[in-house]
């Protein structure tokens, strides 16, 4: 869902192919208590078939994605598949996304594979909660209760890997930096709990295309995913999560002004950090 100060690279979406599985590597992360459910699904159970794409540069038929409510009862189902190299769509408190382990270059890789994205355009991981952070990312330089105050919420924060990341380095290779969302959506956050890991995480789109609010907007990709996962119609809008750079201590920049770009700004001036062009 960002590309730090660069934009996103375009390219028409590149066949699927098999690769070999990798193992996981990197350490599981600590449980959290369940949240209480935020939204329910208004969609209905439904399961397609195997059927012949619409697209000359695919061809064949390959398996289409299950569709699924955004529920409680779904997520052990939605973590099974996150721990087994899968791709799923889920919902966000911004838009939808597709998520898969960011531990797992086979997962990771599908995902550019489905959204034909050049795989020099680096991802974001999404994780459980703000505590869950410093294993992937640094935030000893930013003030205490900052990022309490920013997330959960519609903010994507860049901060530097550092020495101590987790993260394998097959993860946006030749990158130190990484965008970090704790989405305010229970569905998510509880699946990358449950997974022991951080979810890759961008728009569940083609690239270049409208991102999706609902799942109808990226129906010609469902047969890419292990399971869809419907939450309804998101009602933030399609621009997505405000995106900042908070790697420079006392400093923020303002990547990309997405929902709640007022909201961040007044969070981190109130913190005493000053925005550069």
């Amino acid at each position: 869902m960002i590309s730090s100060a660069k934009t996103i690279e375009r390219l028409p979406l590149c066949p699927l192919f098999v690769l070999r599985r990798l193992p996981h590597r990197c350490v599981q992360v600590s449980s959290f208590p369940l949240l209480s459910q935020k939204r329910r699904s208004s969609g209905a159970i439904r399961s397609y078939m195997s059927q012949s794409v619409d697209n000359s540069e695919i061809g064949s038929k390959v398996r289409a994605g299950v569709i699924l409510p955004a529920t409680d009862d779904r997520i052990e189902e939605a973590i099974e598949a996150i721990k087994t190299e899968q791709v799923i769509a889920v919902p966000t408190d911004t838009l939808y996304g597709f998520a898969c382990d960011a531990c797992s270059a086979e997962a990771v890789n599908k995902i550019y594979e489905i959204k034909g994205r050049k795989q020099t355009s680096p991802l974001a991981i999404s994780v459980a909660g703000v505590s869950d952070i410093s294993r992937f990312a640094t935030v000893d330089h930013l003030p205490h209760g900052l990022l309490d105050s920013l997330l959960p919420g519609p903010v994507t924060v860049v901060l530097r890997r550092g020495d101590s990341s987790i993260l394998d380095k097959s993860l946006n290779p030749g990158l130190d930096s990484i965008g970090v969302r704790v989405p305010d959506f229970n569905f998510i956050r509880a699946v990358a709990r449950g997974s022991g890991s951080a979810l890759a995480l961008t728009s569940a789109n083609l690239s270049g295309q409208p991102s999706s609010v609902g799942i109808k907007d990226f129906e010609n990709l469902w047969q890419y995913c292990a399971y869809v996962y419907d939450g309804g119609v998101l009602p933030s809008g399609r621009a997505g999560s405000t995106v900042v750079d908070l790697i420079k201590p006392g400093l923020f920049k303002i990547l990309r002004p997405g929902s709640a770009r007022q909201e961040t700004t007044a969070i981190l001036e109130k913190f005493g950090l000053e925005e550069v062009p």
